[in-house]
């Protein structure tokens, strides 16, 4: 059994910190996007089994040999298995609403995830929840409210999938502040990886259909899971360099990103009452956001924060 690990000592460089978790959440968009572009041709089990297999390939062949085996090395094995299916669960629940819905509104509603965690962070993990959180929880629904309303054009069974990445992301980040204290980040992000390789890899037999890819296509499979590895560090690294009240509003820059790119690559443009309820959600973000950092020592942000990866 390992013992408790210590934080990585932090750096005060905030605009390195702001650099990279803006790069982060460009690289979050960009995996969205991609992916809808090749659930679009092939079945989505087979999308996120590349996509996971191609992540943990990356981890064994750059991280692991500065790693050995501490990216291995676990103390509470069967809750890491749990909080990495949950994102694998996740992954592939919100690749079935981007087969429904457009990338900017799917993303928004992810994005509820934050506020729940703070709800439930109270009675789960015995943490301070006060009227700042439960106003922040209002002005989140009411956000998914506007994105997803009668009338508003999406899916019904795409907005469910998505609804039921959040349930499980709420899970995974929950899992995530509670492991937080006892496992090292890169076996988190380890675990992660294998186990969405293998859950979806061994149904690569039956899902292994379609056109041949092009040469372009093959380009995307990679780059999901490169993106994915990719933005993962980025957003862990980030909290090393810049304080975490500064870091944590700027992960919304992620629903501006997938924005762009939606109109870029779809010709998608949310409409205003949609936008209007993308900007609620954010704004409900960073007010959990910032509401649970304050109090907190540099110390326990950085292991909280450097442990919660995107799930999805």
């Amino acid at each position: 059994m390992s013992k408790p690990v210590s934080p990585a000592p932090l750096t005060h460089q905030p605009l390195r910190g702001l650099v990279l978790i803006l790069g982060a959440t460009l690289l979050f968009a960009y995996n969205d996007t991609t992916n809808k572009l090749l659930i679009t041709e092939y079945n989505v089990p087979m999308v996120a089994a590349i996509r996971y297999i191609t992540h943990c390939l990356l981890m064994l062949a750059l991280v692991a040999p500065f790693h050995g085996r501490d990216m291995v090395r676990t103390t509470r094995t069967g809750l890491v298995l749990v909080r990495a299916a949950s994102l694998a669960l996740g992954s592939f629940l919100v690749s079935l609403a981007l087969q429904r819905m457009p990338v900017a509104e799917t993303t928004a509603i992810v994005y509820l995830c934050p506020v729940l965690v703070v709800l439930l962070s109270g009675p789960l993990l015995k943490e301070k929840v006060g009227p700042t959180a439960w106003l922040a929880a209002v002005l989140g629904f009411a956000g998914v409210l506007l994105i997803a309303r009668p009338g508003s054009g999406l899916d019904p069974l795409g907005v469910l999938f998505v609804l039921g990445n959040v349930v499980v992301s709420t899970a995974y980040n929950l899992l995530s502040r509670v492991l937080a204290h006892t496992e090292r980040t890169m076996a988190m992000l380890f675990y992660s990886a294998l186990v969405g390789a293998i859950g979806f890899g061994i149904f690569l037999p039956w899902t292994l259909h379609g056109a041949a890819p092009t040469a372009l296509q093959l380009v995307l499979f990679a780059g999901l899971g490169v993106s994915a590895w990719l933005g993962h560090y980025l957003f862990t690294q980030s909290y090393r360099y810049a304080p975490a009240a500064l870091v944590a509003p700027m992960t919304y820059m992620h629903l501006v990103w997938a924005g762009v790119l939606g109109w870029l690559v779809f010709g998608h443009a949310p409409e205003p009452i949609a936008l209007a309820g993308m900007g609620l959600v954010a704004i409900a973000g960073m007010i959990s956001a910032i509401r649970r950092r304050r109090g907190q020592r540099p110390a326990q942000l950085a292991a909280e924060d450097g442990t919660t990866e995107r799930a999805g």
